[in-house]
């Protein structure tokens, strides 16, 4: 099981920043993947993969374990990371 973990500062509050979520969790739905939010938090659910969002005052930090369903299907963590890390970047910095 491979365990992803990304961390993105930001200075908007907890609301802003969780509103500029929304281009991950559209990009994470094409894949099957949903976001259950309560409050700040979202845990992620779907084929293969679980986790959470955590929205903080100052950061927001994405934590998805990678199931063997997801290894299988050729799924390289790595790459996954990248990707996430990219569009955390664009979303609060761009």
């Amino acid at each position: 099981m491979s365990t992803i973990d990304v961390r993105q500062a930001h200075s908007l509050g907890r609301d802003e920043a969780r509103e500029r979520l929304g281009s991950l969790e559209q990009m994470m739905s094409k894949y099957g993947v949903k976001l259950d939010w309560s409050g700040d938090s979202a845990a992620i659910k779907g084929m293969a993969v679980s986790g959470d969002i955590h929205v903080h005052d100052d950061d927001v930090q994405v934590m998805l374990k990678l199931g063997m369903m997801a290894k299988a299907a050729g799924v390289d963590a790595d790459r996954l990371k990248g990707s996430i890390e990219r569009r955390l970047k664009e979303a609060f910095e761009g």
